[in-house]
Formats: C-alpha cells, structure tokens, sequence
C-alpha cells in the first residue's frame, strides 16, 4: 500500500522527538515536513538526528500539502487544542499528544467536528498499547476478573527545578501533565467516574508554585480509584504501577514502563491456574503501537479502540482530578 503521508506541527512536546523517530523508521508513514515557528525550538530541533533533512513549513504549508493525511500535534500542551482544530478544520486526521489542553469546551468542538467529517483523534497516552495493559484489557473483557471494585495508580517521577518551571503554569501541576496517563487507563477499565475529588499538595513551595504531590480519588457506585502522581519520587519509574482488584480476580502490573503482569484468578481461566502467576513482557518500544494503530485505522481497516466521547471522558477526568475548571 501506499505509505501514510504526515507531517508533524510543533516540537515543543515533551514526546515530540520520539514520535518523530517511529514515524520516520515506520514503512506505514512518509514524513512530508514540520512546523515550528519558535526560533530556539526550531534551532535546537534542527541539530537533532531526528529531524535531519526533513523540510520546515509554515502551518499552512504543511496542512496545504497534497496528499497529506494526518499530523502528529506535538506542540507545547498550550497550544495543542489551536493547532489540533486547525488541522480538523482542514480535513486531516490527527495524533494529539496530551493532556488534551485545559479548555474542555474547545476540545468538546474539535471532537464534534472531527467525529462529523470521520476523522480520527488519536490521543497521546502511552500505555494504552503497552504489552501488559492489552493484556489486562482481554482479562477484564473476558470476565476472569469479576466485577472491579478497586482500582490504584501510580505515575510519578523526579521533575529538576528547570522542568518544573514550564509545569508550573497550570493549575492542575502533575496531575495534569503526568497523572493524565494512568487517568486514561482508569477510565478505560472503570468508565466515567460519578465524583472525582482531588488532592493538591506543593510540598517544595519554595522553589516554584507547582502542585507536584496529587491524590486524586475517583468514586462509583460500586468501585473506588486512587490515582496518585508527583513530580519527586526517586526512582519514580520503578513504581509507576495499575492494580485491579475484581471479584474473580486480582491484577498488578509494575513497573509499567518496562511491564511485568501478577495476576491471581479464583478458579482456573483458560490457560491459566488458579491463584497468582506472573507473565513477564520486557521493555516495548513506545509509540510504535499508536502510530501502527492509526496506520490501520486510516486505511480502514479496523474501527478506533478508543471514541470521542471516551476521550472527551478522559479529558474530563484529568481536569477535574487536576483541580481544573471543565465549563
């Protein structure tokens, strides 16, 4: 088949040269050029490897080029939800890296008309393709886990004072810009919540405003979540873990970057014994499994995993666990 023709708008985003990286290397994708109109962003793009000897546009250059299909949004999240409507505007499927902007209205209108014309938004959360995540997703689908009633998250890391600055901007802290990942999976396995209540602490207020210890507890009417996020756990990634607790089973998966899966079932399922096993995975590359995904749905071959309204659920979620305003 022909290859995908897409171009990148922004390399502000904190995955922006990753992603660049797995289309470039992708047989699905001919990379036709990118945009950033910041001098310093440009410049210092310019003398990375993954960009080398791809061709720079204005926005409307790009979004004019014949034959293009699809932009990877990978600008700072400021500017995300202006450069994502452009692109649906101008009939062209997107991969919007998150959080999806903190203006849940704009992004409510960038879905409807997107969903209007049958354009995708892909969302940039990176477990959703992760080995053992898939995996937990058929568990939970089959029903081996029973009924879930508890749900706990962890995605947390050491932020230095030079990173923390950009962060500190927005209210919701590190919920918001990180937090937002293991929000996705919550919805994803539990749904939209009834109450979210969130918990906001500035535990190294001397260096910068930035809420960088968050707690956000998501109630229903048969299930709980905890979803916790900081921006200065040492060895923060070793942590990063989903637990699923169900009536008919127990799942853990940690660390979730480089995944291994204990799972315990009440009575034999398929393959697998009663009480706990361990499936190991090893690292996976990230955003590989996105940008595959999208490959298919654009060609249709398969519908989308993930519906606006379950973005819209997600991004719903994330500013309110942030402390964020959602009108």
């Amino acid at each position: 088949m022909d290859r995908i023709k897409i171009g990148q708008i922004g390399v502000g985003h904190a995955h922006a040269a990753g992603k660049m990286a797995v289309y470039r290397s992708s047989a699905d994708y001919e990379v036709v050029g990118v945009v950033e109109p910041d001098p310093q962003l440009r410049a210092a793009a310019e003398r990375s490897p993954v960009y080398a000897d791809l061709r720079w546009m204005t926005q409307e250059e790009l979004l004019n080029y014949p034959g293009l299909q699809a932009v990877a949004v990978e600008t700072r999240v400021a500017d995300l939800l202006p450069a994502a409507e452009a692109c649906i505007a101008a009939g062209k499927h997107i991969h919007l890296d998150k959080p999806a902007g903190d203006n849940l209205p704009r992004f409510k209108r960038i879905l409807d008309q997107a969903a209007r014309a049958h354009l995708l938004v892909q969302l940039g959360y990176m477990y959703r393709y992760n080995p053992a995540v898939v995996q937990a997703r058929e568990f939970l689908q089959r029903g081996w886990l029973g009924e879930p009633f508890e749900l706990h998250a962890v995605m947390s890391k050491v932020i230095d004072p030079a990173g923390r600055a950009p962060l500190a901007q927005f209210k919701g802290g590190i919920m918001f810009e990180l937090g937002c990942h293991v929000i996705d999976l919550a919805v994803s396995i539990l749904g939209p919540p009834a109450e979210i209540y969130p918990y906001a602490r500035r535990s190294r207020s001397h260096l910068d405003p930035l809420a960088d210890n968050m707690l956000a507890v998501f109630t229903y009417p048969r299930a709980l979540a905890t979803i916790k996020s900081t921006a200065l756990e040492v060895e923060g990634f070793a942590r990063r873990h989903l637990a699923v607790c169900g009536t008919e089973g127990t799942l853990h998966i940690q660390p979730l970057d480089a995944p291994s899966l204990r799972v315990a079932f009440s009575q034999p399922r398929g393959t697998y014994t009663q009480g706990y096993q361990e499936l190991a995975f090893g690292d996976y590359p990230r955003y590989v499994g996105d940008a595959a995904d999208m490959a298919r749905i654009i060609r249709g071959e398969k519908d989308p995993d993930f519906t606006y309204d379950h973005e819209y659920a997600v991004q719903a979620a994330v500013l309110r666990a942030s402390g964020m305003p959602v009108s």
